[in-house]
């Protein structure tokens, strides 16, 4: 398989057809893998909400577009804020297990996504609101 624009533009037309304005491709073979891998393609307005990840770092590489993560802290309060624009030569971010985080999209984005397996949905006591 090749990462390129046609498969970069074939899951960003997906993403425009979801109503979560956003849409994953999964590189791993099963929810149950090891290593979570996948392209995210994530659009301005894509509804995230500020949560963690308890079990594991999560890193974020990006392919194109430009967006903000952002951290915060057990408040709710903003601690930083990381661009990614491959543009400006910002590429990824690692974020670590436990780390409160969130997204703003500042224009149609394509991440590639790792974190440790299997997948767990987030719990309650995993979002801010």
């Amino acid at each position: 398989m090749i990462i390129n624009d046609q498969l970069l533009d074939k899951v960003t037309s997906e993403a425009e057809a979801s109503p979560r304005l956003r849409m994953n491709y999964n590189l791993h073979e099963s929810l149950d893998a090891k290593a979570q891998r996948l392209i995210n393609v994530l659009l301005p307005g894509t509804p995230l909400p500020i949560h963690r990840h308890r079990h594991t770092a999560e890193t974020y590489i990006i392919l194109r577009g430009k967006m903000y993560v952002v951290f915060y802290n057990d408040l709710g309060a903003q601690t930083a804020r990381h661009l990614l624009d491959p543009v400006q030569g910002s590429y990824g971010v690692q974020i670590p297990a436990g780390q409160w985080h969130g997204i703003e999209v500042l224009e149609p984005s394509a991440i590639f996504e790792v974190k440790d397996g299997p997948y767990t949905p987030l719990e309650p006591e995993d979002t801010l609101n």
